[in-house]
């Protein structure tokens, strides 16, 4: 019969994607448990690098925070309807420019994380990368935020210090955010303008290298890097 080569290429077909799908798949086929701990720890860490270094040459560049919506500082809530009166009385300017002068203060200090970015790598263990792994979508994040919220806080001040003491808007600020702060209406780390744009400037940082982590998880291999789209990959 004519027709029996059609079942023979079906089960050939049918067999090549059996063979196939372990070498073009393999960390999805293996799965977390094949990864030695190792492996873990060189992934994530090549994804925190690489994240972070991405998140700070974004946001270091002019208008890394002016420019972007979704990171941009704008004034503290309780200052908005002294800036429509500023704006109703012609003196906009003032407030447009004690805005520039806070994401311009941000976009100076960002540089600062390299060197922080580079400490945490070398100190995370293996037993953090295995946690880290398997800990959600902005896990990583979360573990370069709390190894390095606290010394970036530091050397960023005196930084963005340097950007708000020009704006005459700025000293008025703390005069009123340390009156507010005293009747429970501030945050007490946001009784100074510099400390507000601090904290600020490091949600932002983090944001974008939560961005990035998720975008590593979504599409491993999309990522560049054949170690992070192994790790990552294997989650899959």
């Amino acid at each position: 019969m004519r027709d029996t080569p059609l079942p023979r290429r079906a089960a050939a077909a049918r067999v090549g994607i059996v063979l196939l799908a372990p070498a073009a798949w393999p960390c999805a086929a293996q799965g977390l448990a094949a990864l030695s701990s190792a492996d873990a720890s060189q992934g994530l860490k090549a994804a925190l690098e690489k994240g972070a270094d991405t998140a700070i040459r974004l946001l270091g560049a002019p208008d890394g925070f002016l420019g972007n919506p979704k990171v941009r500082i704008p004034l503290p809530g309780y200052l908005k309807d002294a800036a429509k009166l500023l704006n109703a009385i012609g003196r906009s300017q003032q407030v447009k420019d004690l805005e520039v002068a806070m994401n311009r203060a941000a976009e100076a200090a960002v540089p600062l994380a390299r060197k922080l970015v580079t400490d945490a790598v070398r100190n995370m263990t293996v037993v953090d990368a295995k946690n880290i792994l398997t800990g959600g979508d902005t896990s990583v994040t979360n573990f370069f935020a709390g190894k390095t919220r606290e010394p970036l806080t530091a050397q960023f001040l005196p930084v963005v210090r340097k950007s708000t003491e020009k704006v005459a808007l700025a000293q008025k600020y703390d005069a009123v955010a340390g009156k507010a702060t005293g009747l429970g209406l501030v945050r007490q780390e946001d009784a100074t303008m510099d400390h507000y744009v601090t904290r600020k400037a490091l949600d932002g940082l983090y944001h974008v290298i939560g961005e990035q982590e998720r975008s590593f998880r979504r599409d491993p291999m999309g990522s560049g890097s054949s170690v992070i789209g192994r790790v990552f990959g294997a989650l899959k």
